[in-house]
């Protein structure tokens, strides 16, 4: 008796997985659709009447599927993935060099962050947020340059460490709003 699992890849790469290109630019409608449709065939609900080695093997892909929806609807997680997929990984744990204009702008950047928070300004949190944002859309669409135009891994990965930094300040930018809000 064939299963929903029986013509279903779960040996290929994320991308192939939801039938899409290698590529930073993604279509996310089509990321999307294709999530739902696997999750459909997969999901442990749809194998509640099978058998003990069917209903574990449903929920190992279940499970493998989210991994890889989450990987590639993340925009910094899906050029880590291809960086790691072309051999050249981030190394976010060794290579920590950043030039010293850089590492300038993110200590000014956190600065008026705990300024802002200390004076309760939520306005200027907010304006923050808007900035640190800004700046990462720009620095994604030079990543998916890089990525998928130039093959530029090397640089690449450099951006991506960058972008680790910014998503981090981020993160910081929208504690610092919600604890003020609360």
């Amino acid at each position: 008796m064939a299963s929903a699992l029986d013509d279903i890849d779960f040996g290929s790469d994320h991308f192939a997985l939801f039938g899409l290109p290698p590529a930073f630019r993604i279509d996310p409608r089509a990321l999307d659709k294709r999530f739902r449709e696997l999750q459909a065939r997969v999901h442990p609900d749809r194998f509640a009447h099978a058998g003990e080695s069917e209903r574990r093997v449903s929920l190992q892909w279940a499970t493998r599927v989210n991994e890889a929806y989450q990987t590639l609807r993340n925009p910094l997680s899906r050029a880590q993935y291809l960086l790691d997929l072309a051999g050249q990984g981030v190394d976010k744990e060794n290579n920590t060099a950043m030039p010293p204009e850089f590492l300038m702008e993110q200590m000014e950047w956190r600065e008026a962050v705990a300024e802002a928070r200390q004076g309760r300004e939520v306005t200027e949190l907010e304006q923050l947020h808007h900035r640190v944002k800004q700046r990462m859309n720009k620095r994604y669409d030079q990543l998916a340059e890089l990525l998928d135009d130039r093959r530029d891994y090397v640089t690449a990965a450099d951006r991506v460490r960058r972008l680790m930094f910014l998503e981090k300040l981020l993160a910081e930018i929208d504690d610092g709003m919600a604890a003020l809000e609360a």
